[in-house]
């Protein structure tokens, strides 16, 4: 109408519930993960669900199915978790009668599976080429090793043609060899082993969570590095030892130890040392004007990318955190800034623009 209003922080704050919509299931589906978990999956009649065609959608677990009673032919509610992931919700109309049952093995390579935590179940077998192909993709990803053209399709090719078997495989791989397989030629082979190259010198805690191990993710694998200082003083470190790092516990220690004690990881630091990747961390302090504060960051920011003004904080000797506490003292907020925003304005905590942000660096 051609009229400006100044929009109050309560609606901005707000968020409208997740997008719901009814498909019918078709059958189930069961994949095996990079850590060997393996996780049913509805196929579902093709459906258009915020702004993209969901064919498929997570079940979660055997507990999670029994509990809605989810069976095939049933007319489902699904949702993105997170505006991300599809799972499916609960069943609106029951008209199935196609009752499917949980694998004792594992639906790729044929090793029984094992019970773990939370319902779930998991394949022992780290040589099952489903959990060799994701280990792949996840080591080669952006918050990880960051290979530019190292797409999961090209890693399939890859590992079909039998050029490679596991991630250290990917530093001997030659421009003839890449030239050999099918859509690619001179340039697209030297684009690949270049960034292949690269990787090698990059930060430690990259690689750190490019290894995949249980429940470590960016943040502790960068605690890790600037903790030990070296890959091989993280191999080396206790249960006690590693609790001692802020935002730590038992289990997140606990899988360090273990991860890195299994003979097919030293094995494989072994092979990646020899190629001569990065297993120093040097930890970049411009100075300590954020020493003992707490950022959360939220939303989508004008110019810097999460990761970007993650870094910046950290090279100032501050820390970011995921979560809104009475400890945080600025929450860095963008674009759709969600629930993090709505707790900082009820504790009181400064809540910052890009710009602020900047300005508090220069």
């Amino acid at each position: 109408l051609g009229v400006t209003a100044k929009v109050p922080k309560w609606a901005i704050a707000y968020k409208f519930p997740a997008e719901e919509v009814l498909t019918k299931l078709k059958d189930v589906e069961f994949c095996v993960g990079r850590t060997g978990k393996v996780t049913p999956r509805a196929d579902l009649d093709p459906v258009r669900l915020q702004g993209s065609i969901v064919r498929s959608a997570t079940l979660n677990n055997e507990d999670y199915i029994k509990e809605k009673d989810i069976r095939i032919g049933d007319i489902v509610s699904i949702r993105k978790a997170g505006d991300i992931i599809p799972e499916v919700l609960n069943v609106t109309q029951k008209q199935g009668t196609g009752v499917f049952t949980i694998p004792d093995k594992c639906p790729v390579c044929g090793t029984p599976v094992i019970k773990s935590d939370e319902a779930a179940i998991r394949c022992p077998n780290m040589d099952c080429p489903a959990q060799i192909f994701r280990s792949i993709v996840h080591f080669a990803s952006k918050g990880a090793m960051n290979i530019d053209g190292l797409c999961p399709a090209i890693v399939d090719t890859l590992l079909e043609n039998s050029l490679i078997e596991s991630v250290a495989d990917l530093y001997k791989l030659t421009i003839e060899q890449l030239m050999e397989l099918e859509n690619f030629k001179e340039k697209s082979a030297t684009n690949l082993v270049n960034a292949i190259e690269k990787s090698k010198s990059n930060s430690l805690d990259r690689l750190v969570f490019g290894l995949g191990i249980p429940n470590i993710g960016q943040a502790s694998a960068k605690l890790l590095c600037d903790k030990f200082g070296d890959l091989d003083n993280i191999m080396s470190a206790t249960i006690d030892e590693i609790n001692e790092i802020e935002g730590f516990g038992d289990i997140m220690a606990q899988s360090v130890v273990t991860a890195l004690a299994m003979p097919q990881m030293r094995n494989l630091i072994k092979r990646l040392k020899s190629y001569g990747v990065n297993t120093r961390y040097e930890k970049i302090q411009i100075d300590n004007r954020f020493e003992g504060k707490t950022f959360v960051l939220t939303g989508t920011l004008p110019t810097l990318k999460r990761n970007d003004a993650k870094a910046i904080i950290e090279k100032f000797g501050g820390k970011a955190s995921g979560s809104v506490s009475k400890k945080t003292d600025y929450v860095l907020a963008g674009e759709e800034a969600g629930s993090k925003l709505t707790k900082a304005q009820e504790l009181g905590i400064p809540i910052i623009t890009e710009q602020e942000f900047l300005d508090m660096t220069k």
